[in-house]
């Protein structure tokens, strides 16, 4: 399967060897995981107000 890398919009050929799939590069993919990182892209909805997040449970207890 042929698809566009996301970032520089290359042909790029869809396989198990292309480690950086759906990218073309390493490059491309960190470019684009600069973008999330910078909020540069973001996933549309409303914000979420941390107060109204249930409780984390489960992560490791501090030592007494």
């Amino acid at each position: 399967m042929k698809v566009n890398c996301p970032t520089c919009k290359e042909i790029v050929t869809w396989t198990d060897s292309n480690a950086f799939r759906p990218f073309c590069s390493e490059r491309c993919k960190l470019i684009d995981f600069g973008e999330w990182a910078s909020e540069r892209h973001s996933i549309a909805g409303e914000p979420v107000d941390p107060e109204d997040l249930p409780p984390v449970s489960g992560g490791r207890q501090a030592d007494d």
